[in-house]
């Protein structure tokens, strides 16, 4: 990390979506005879990333990551919750404000197949943005920007459309858009899930690059825990729209506490016949994303349930006695003075955030 100061700070995210129920239950609705259901993607995530750092977020396919991350360049309207990017609160931004913040956040995303408009060239996907905030040198800018993404020449990319390159290629005209606002930070949503494994290599290194020569702070998502391993300094691990673990990296892949984040440590494979591990499986399904059960979120799938404090209380992420990283688990001593029994809640309604909710479903 080449700084400690705080450049954004995520307060209580929450992030539903209204479900689309066929016009027999919306006419109930519209006459009060029925309650709409939503999709808790996101439902109280809170963290800090600082000046220079990268922050990794993990976990199964659905636990709400990549809406996180959406979210944290205002591709989404949170329900709930708070951003602060630069000692500015982002719910209380000018429409100035919020612009000259689009200008500072930009986001990677999964699939350069589909980020990338067909009928655009190379040259107009990576000036659009410069076009947009009015900034001048466009031509210089544009072309530093793909000979650093190691497009070589980048003039000879200039007309190629999107259908003419390869998958890394597209990849690296994506990380080129990116970069090209000279952002504070970047979202990277599976920058290589997408690429073949003979790709991977390059695009992570470029990726690496860029962190260290512009000195970026940079949010990862991914399920491959080898690879925020490599790339991060910090890990955090989801379930079900919550944070259940957080620390540093390193920490947490050698000395994972919460059992969720045991299993999916266990579940990577090794490549030595000789090491010999303990089979953590998760019993069951993921809960229910619309109905959430009470207390503890991963309580079904749990190999260490302990009875009533699971089913009943949400467990806090805090630190724990003897471990670095934060921890959200009935199963430690929790911080001197917290009372588990005094915080039996569960997730609020949409109606109690005060907002109304999107109707467009989730997918991460």
């Amino acid at each position: 990390m080449s700084g400690n100061d705080v450049l954004l700070e995520v307060d209580d995210l929450k992030k539903h979506f209204k479900v689309n129920q066929g016009w027999i239950a919306s006419l109930m609705e519209s006459f009060g005879s029925g309650e709409p259901d939503y999709v808790h993607a996101v439902d109280g995530v809170s963290f800090e990333l600082r000046e220079g750092e990268t922050l990794g977020l993990a976990g199964e396919s659905g636990c709400g990551k990549t809406t996180t991350g959406m979210s944290l360049v205002k591709l989404h309207d949170p329900t709930a919750g708070d951003i602060v990017y630069d000692d500015t609160r982002l719910s209380e931004a000018s429409d100035a404000e919020i612009k000259q913040f689009r200008q500072n956040a930009q986001m990677i995303f999964q699939d350069p197949f589909e980020s990338l408009n067909p009928r655009m060239t190379v040259y107009d996907t990576v000036a659009e943005p410069l076009r947009i905030h009015d900034i001048r040198n466009e031509t210089a800018r544009v072309q530093r920007a793909l000979e650093f993404a190691e497009l070589l020449p980048a003039e000879q990319y200039f007309d190629q459309y999107p259908h003419e390159l390869s998958g890394g290629q597209r990849q690296r005209v994506a990380i080129a858009r990116a970069l090209v606002l000279d952002p504070d930070f970047i979202v990277a949503d599976e920058p290589v899930s997408m690429l073949d494994v003979s790709l991977r290599a390059g695009v992570l290194s470029l990726l690496d690059r860029m962190t260290d020569e512009f000195g970026l702070s940079v949010v990862y998502i991914s399920h491959d825990l080898s690879l925020l391993r490599h790339m991060c300094d910090r890990l955090a691990i989801m379930y079900m729209g919550k944070i259940v673990e957080k620390g540093p990296t390193d920490q947490i892949i050698e000395n994972p506490q919460h059992p969720y984040t045991q299993a999916l440590i266990n579940a990577v494979p090794v490549p030595d016949p000789a090491v010999g591990r303990d089979r953590v499986e998760l019993q069951g399904e993921v809960g229910d994303v619309i109905d959430i059960p009470t207390g503890c979120r991963f309580k079904n799938r749990c190999s260490e349930y302990i009875g009533d404090v699971c089913d009943q209380v949400v467990p806090p992420l805090e630190a724990k006695t003897d471990f670095e990283q934060d921890i959200a688990c009935h199963l430690y001593d929790s911080a001197e003075g917290y009372d588990p029994y005094q915080d039996m809640t569960g997730s609020p309604s949409a109606s109690e955030t005060g907002e109304e909710p999107e109707s467009t479903p989730a997918d991460d």
